[in-house]
């Protein structure tokens, strides 16, 4: 297990204000991400995960956009955003400090069929983004202080005995097992062009072919792709080049080869994307 200095994840500006970060990864948990931050200057650019991002707010105040709003995670509560799903986040106020789990949808999938006892056509869906609950809030501070392993020593049978009960607790108590998935790209036009993208991430795109794509003007286009997806065109496929370095990078590959690889200018490109998107550099990333 690596856990990756605030110097290395951050730009020395912002550790100098304040903004600290740790970041490791649990291989046995499915390759389970782990981050411990303060932040009293980065903002996260829109983006998306793969995975689930469970955060508890410790200290301060972490506002996001999720779903087509703006939230507010107090300290004490836990905020929760599904995979796919676009999201950001910054401090509001004088900042604040969490700790965040990016679980697989496989792993979360695994532990709701557990509880439930009988398969389940999907990974568990949470209707709500934010959540005050004091003692699922306490077990995740725990876990996440357990899995860190700073200052004690803790066994895999802790670890996964943590780790087991907390996401049973959150699913048992906050998740909707059977929700239908909610179709966020209305537009058959947009939909094509979502499909374009996905499938040429690692190229430069054209907007008025886009445009023509989905059947739209180009200032009619921009509108309503950022209206089903969350994201400019031009923002929809830096996220799903930074979802593709994500997966590069945990491979072991090195960065300047998944700049090439996903479509990026440069390694420095690259780094800018990444850091605005997890809060890390690629290469604290990767050394995880």
């Amino acid at each position: 297990m690596t856990v990756i200095t605030p110097e290395v994840s951050l730009d020395p500006e912002l550790v100098g204000a304040g903004d600290v970060t740790h970041f490791w990864r649990v291989p046995r948990y499915r390759g389970l991400d782990c981050l411990r931050a303060t932040f009293r200057r980065h903002a996260y650019a829109r983006h998306s995960h793969d995975t689930y991002a469970i955060a508890a707010v410790l200290a301060g105040c972490e506002t996001f956009f999720h779903r087509g709003e703006q939230h507010y995670a107090p300290a004490g509560s836990v905020a929760v955003v599904c995979p796919d799903e676009i999201h950001d986040g910054e401090p509001y106020g004088g900042g604040f400090e969490y700790r965040t789990f990016y679980p697989s949808p496989e792993l979360m999938l695994e532990i709701a069929e557990d509880m439930a006892g009988r398969p389940l056509s999907r990974p568990p869906w949470f209707p709500r983004s934010v959540i005050n609950d004091p003692e699922l809030f306490q077990a995740q501070v725990r876990l996440h202080a357990c899995l860190s392993r700073d200052g004690r020593w803790t066994s895999e049978m802790e670890q996964d005995t943590r780790l087991i009960d907390f996401l049973s607790r959150l699913i048992a108590r906050w998740a909707d097992l059977d929700a239908l998935p909610t179709l966020r790209y209305g537009s058959k036009g947009i939909l094509r062009v979502r499909d374009y993208l996905d499938a040429h991430m690692s190229e430069e795109a054209d907007l008025a072919h886009l445009a023509t794509m989905a059947g739209l003007s180009r200032s009619h286009f921009i509108r309503a792709f950022a209206k089903e997806t969350g994201l400019t065109p031009h923002a929809y496929l830096l996220d799903r080049r930074f979802r593709a370095a994500t997966k590069l990078l945990s491979q072991g590959q090195a960065p300047g080869d998944v700049a090439a690889a996903c479509g990026f200018f440069d390694q420095s490109h690259l780094n800018r994307v990444f850091k605005a998107r997890m809060g890390v550099t690629p290469g604290a990333y990767r050394a995880a």
